[in-house]
């Protein structure tokens, strides 16, 4: 026993043997070390994705959702920040209007909204006192789609007076558009449109809402309302809505009346007694 003893003392006491065992032991710990580390980030993780294509504006509802999501290496998940990993993130959340999530597609942040960044949320949030205006257009008049929802725009006016002279100026000012809609009411901007614009939709005061309804309804003067988009700043400082010409306004009011409304009309029901009423008289 004390042979044996002293023999595993030299043998570990010989230079040669100590750095053998020394590599030995690096490229041991090498290998598992690399072993565990693949292991790692091929380790597959479930995450959502689409059982079906879901085309912009649309909200996720669990049924669009593959039921027991999609599979993909640990190390993607750990190097894409923008990749969604949880249902809980994708439920309930709108597919941005400017994209589609493809059939079997993974989440990402960015291609997500909350009702609020839709641009269908302004026409829901309207201030009192505001009206809903919807400007016929076409893509010549938007310039080429370079007026986008939220930019502010002005209105210009074209007509003819009555003698044939030209009247053109800007007509109200600082107006925010809150969507640019095709034909089929899709948002240009979304894969589901052609990217035709035909109408620019905003809220305005009612009394420039009036305004720009009897003038679009004018004919005999060849009246154009006509958007003009401005630059960055323009939209990032807004100053208030308002009409920047008194001439415009007077000659829209000469050629147009609103119809007065009787508060509180008495139902026809109530007509028809009182008519009654008047003939047994």
């Amino acid at each position: 026993m004390g042979n044996i003893g002293i023999t595993i003392k030299r043998f570990l006491g010989n230079k040669n043997t100590v750095t053998i065992i020394g590599v030995v032991v690096g490229i041991a710990v090498l290998y598992f070390g690399y072993n565990w580390r693949v292991n790692q980030a091929v380790q597959p993780m479930t995450v959502p994705c689409a059982k079906e294509e879901i085309p912009g504006n649309t909200m996720i509802t669990a049924n669009m959702l593959k039921p027991n999501g999609c599979k993909v290496p640990k190390a993607l998940v750990d190097s894409t920040p923008e990749l969604v990993r949880i249902n809980s993130e994708v439920i309930g959340k709108y597919v941005s209007w400017d994209t589609t999530i493809p059939e079997g597609s993974l989440f990402y942040k960015r291609q997500l909204k909350i009702a609020a960044e839709m641009p269908d949320a302004m026409l829901r949030d309207i201030p009192e006192g505001y009206t809903v205006f919807a400007l016929p257009v076409t893509l010549n008049s938007t310039f080429g789609n370079s007026i986008m929802p939220e930019n502010f725009i002005d209105l210009y006016f074209k007509a003819l007076d009555d003698t044939g002279i030209i009247i053109f100026g800007r007509f109200i000012e600082s107006i925010q558009v809150l969507a640019v809609k095709d034909q089929q009411g899709n948002h240009v901007f979304s894969s589901a449109s052609r990217g035709i614009p035909s109408e620019l939709m905003f809220a305005v005061p009612d009394e420039y809402h009036d305004l720009l309804m009897r003038a679009r309804f004018i004919r005999s003067n060849n009246i154009e309302i006509l958007p003009v988009p401005r630059n960055a700043s323009y939209s990032e400082n807004p100053g208030e809505t308002q009409i920047t010409s008194t001439e415009i306004r007077e000659f829209i009011n000469a050629k147009s009346v609103t119809a007065q409304q009787n508060v509180g009309l008495e139902r026809p029901s109530d007509v028809d007694q009182g008519l009654n009423n008047q003939q047994q008289s």
